[in-house]
């Protein structure tokens, strides 16, 4: 069932990169993948005290989930910047626009 999820999810990305171009998926992964690992780590160090009892546990959840996912925004929007920074290193440089003239005159 895994290799299932993991199969759909790579053909998922890849018609995302096709119909947006690899930075922009680039950037979507990273606000995807950011958060999640965020809140899976969450989970895996507050599980102990959060989970003993299943309505606690049920209960913080989602709440503990938005907070985590507004949280991370600053760090998501700080690693796309980065991101953007590093492929187009080459845009503040400077360029002389000039004018073709034909030989002919």
């Amino acid at each position: 069932m895994t290799y299932l999820f993991l199969y759909v999810v790579g053909i998922i990305l890849v018609w995302w990169t096709y119909r947006v171009g690899w930075l922009e998926a680039l950037k979507t992964v990273v606000k995807v993948i950011v958060p999640s690992a965020l809140i899976i780590l969450f989970n895996i160090k507050a599980g102990r005290l959060l989970f003993k009892s299943p309505l606690v546990g049920l209960l913080s959840t989602l709440p503990t989930s938005i907070f985590i996912i507004r949280g991370s925004t600053p760090l998501v929007s700080f690693i796309n910047n980065w991101i953007e920074n590093k492929i187009n290193k080459y845009d503040g440089s400077e360029v002389i626009d000039t004018d073709s003239v034909p030989l002919d005159d």
